[in-house]
């Protein structure tokens, strides 16, 4: 099978449910924003030291939870391909506040805002992070527009909420395990 198909050369694709749509469209575009930030998560895994299988563990089963999420974003309800298609569950969201907990455990309290840096992953970590936020915005747009349960997006935008939070802990996290001190935020008095 070839790699190009010659059918988006129009500036139209199809939907995963089989629609044929611009490739402006809010789906589409959400579905760029979750395969963006899919792939700088991988830029994190690719800067994490070796022996944090663990975390690697983690950042791969999230991975697998975005293309399952751009699979059911890129699907309208009313299809019949939209059965057996799910986007992240409840259990996944848990499983994210499990994983923000663990890791905050390591770190000092924050009693200051941060500035992106420090570590390599960590930095990268950040800039999942704001991508996760366009994410969600993006998957917010896609909601709106729905009229029929428009519901079904909760727990997606859920999960995309928490995941935020969980690379902003995970940036925090591998300045830790780099022992590179958080980039703190200064007041404008006191910048050199």
């Amino acid at each position: 099978m070839k790699i190009y198909t010659r059918t988006g050369d129009g500036g139209k694709t199809n939907l995963l449910s089989g629609e044929r749509v611009s490739k402006c469209h809010d789906r589409i575009d959400a579905c760029g924003e979750i395969d963006e930030l899919n792939s700088w998560i991988g830029v994190v895994l690719s800067a994490l030291p070796a022996d944090q299988t663990d975390l690697q563990r983690e950042l791969r089963a999230i991975q697998s939870d975005l293309l399952d999420m751009g699979a059911f974003v890129a699907t309208t309800a009313e299809s019949s391909a939209a059965e057996g298609i799910i986007g992240p569950t409840a259990v996944r969201t848990a499983a994210l506040e499990s994983a923000i907990d663990q890791l905050d455990s390591s770190l000092d309290p924050l009693t200051r805002f941060i500035l992106p840096g420090g570590s390599p992953a960590s930095a990268w970590a950040h800039v999942s992070r704001t991508v996760c936020r366009r994410a969600e915005r993006r998957v917010t747009a896609v909601r709106s527009q729905v009229e029929e349960k428009p519901e079904i997006f909760d727990e997606t935008l859920q999960y995309l909420n928490r995941l935020s939070d969980y690379l902003f802990t995970l940036a925090r996290y591998c300045n830790h395990i780099a022992a590179e001190p958080d980039q703190l935020w200064q007041p404008e008095e006191n910048r050199c």
